[in-house]
């Protein structure tokens, strides 16, 4: 699959590509030329998956309630560690 094939995944169909090719890798009955090409494009699909888990998460909104008792919605803020 291209790489703008992949991009076009959604996140769960991206990780079932990516579960797909780890199954196969670890079956061990796959080629060299084909393991390297495998795991390329599971590199690939990682990464998509953890882009689209970062934009997800930047798009949750932190519910809160303030001292009068009144909720409030802010944008989610990610913690720096």
């Amino acid at each position: 699959m291209e790489k703008e094939e992949l991009e076009k995944l959604s996140f769960e169909d991206a990780l079932a590509h990516l579960e797909n090719i780890v199954r196969e890798l670890e079956g061990g009955r796959i080629k060299l030329d084909d393991a390297v090409s495998a795991y390329e494009q599971a590199m690939q699909l990682k990464k998509i998956c953890e882009c689209k888990l970062e934009t997800a998460k930047l798009k949750i909104e932190k519910i809160e309630k303030v001292a009068n008792g009144e909720v409030v919605t802010t944008d989610f803020v990610v913690p720096e560690e």
